[in-house]
């Protein structure tokens, strides 16, 4: 008989390890791969997707904008390199510098509004109850949603010189009042969206109310990361609500806000469709922003894309500038913290 008492004292040969336990193996590797390259290697489809539906069309456009490209280049003749001919005629045209003023006025006033009322928005819904709080985010949202050409179309007829029902409010006013307020009484007729200054307070209303929803919710979002501890021992020490806002809520919400700056200037920069709307095409050269401007350039009778393309890359720069600027700073505070 084999004896016993060596297996039971644990002596004769080891038992065998066990097969299959996880955790035993080391991490595989594409076979002949350095492990440095496999990081790279994941990204490559990502790069690839990015290098073909952002870099290739954002390098024609640069070639595109020192050359001449019209008619006879769409239908096959090659393109007449022309140097910095088109930045010339830009930098010399008077409509350029009104559409870039245009374009940078609007987008300081509109990313302030949005910013102020999407905060406080924000903050009252954060300070409601859940049930109230979710009907109201649902609420904003759609406006948030709604595409922007038919938000555009809707605000248009709302400030329609003849149907609109802006100038039929303003006519039901009480005369006494309506010369308070605006120093006058009649409104019939009253075309809004003829001059260039009324057309960008319509075209403020209009990216404001569709652009505070985002800003609203982002907030919210980080309002709720922020431990209700804190404004319990400010209101302890008594500090009112304004010095809370300003030393809580807006430091540990600096970041949020930074990005969201980012985002609201990037699209305010870029808005065309609804200015297009509201202006009635391309007609009221004074209206222009630098998205209109390259649209007609490139695509009126005649073409003129290596303009059109110097005018966007003139208004990327721009947006990159402002992005890099905004993105260091963002860097900067995290490395302070």
């Amino acid at each position: 008989m084999a004896d016993t008492s060596t297996i039971a004292r644990g002596g004769g040969s080891s038992p065998t390890p066990a097969r299959g336990r996880r955790g035993s193996a080391s991490p595989r590797k594409p076979s002949g791969m350095p492990a440095w390259a496999v990081p790279y290697a994941l990204l490559l489809p990502g790069l690839l997707v990015i290098a073909g539906l952002l870099l290739y069309p954002l390098y024609q456009m640069v070639a595109m904008s020192f050359q001449n490209v019209g008619l006879r280049q769409i239908r096959g003749v090659p393109a007449e390199s022309v140097g910095l001919e088109n930045y010339e005629k830009l930098v010399e045209s008077e409509l350029f510098w009104t559409s870039l003023r245009n374009t940078v006025v609007f987008a300081v006033v509109t990313v302030a509004l949005t910013m102020i009322l999407g905060t406080l928005v924000g903050i009252l819904l954060h300070n409601l109850g859940k049930k109230m709080s979710t009907f109201l985010v649902v609420g904003i949202m759609a406006a948030w949603a709604t595409p922007a050409i038919a938000s555009a179309i809707i605000w248009r007829w709302m400030f329609d010189a003849e149907s609109g029902i802006i100038n039929w409010l303003l006519n039901a006013l009480p005369d006494w009042f309506s010369e308070l307020l605006f120093g006058r009484s009649e409104w019939a007729g009253e075309p809004w969206l003829n001059d260039p200054f009324t057309i960008y307070l319509v075209l403020i209303l209009v990216v404001v109310w569709a652009g505070f929803p985002f800003i609203a919710v982002s907030v919210l979002a980080g309002l709720k990361s922020i431990s209700a501890e804190l404004y319990e021992a400010a209101r302890v020490d008594g500090a009112s609500a304004w010095r809370t806002f300003w030393k809580i809520t807006v430091p540990l919400l600096k970041p949020v806000f930074s990005v969201l700056i980012v985002l609201s200037t990037i699209w305010n920069f870029k808005v065309f469709t609804q200015l297009f709307v509201l202006a009635g095409g391309t007609s009221n050269r004074e209206a222009f922003n630098l998205s209109l401007f390259s649209f007609t350039q490139a695509f009126s009778a005649p073409p003129k894309m290596g303009m059109g393309a110097a005018i966007a890359v003139v208004l990327t720069v721009i947006l990159l500038v402002i992005t890099a600027v905004y993105v260091r700073q963002i860097v900067k505070t995290e490395d302070v913290r």
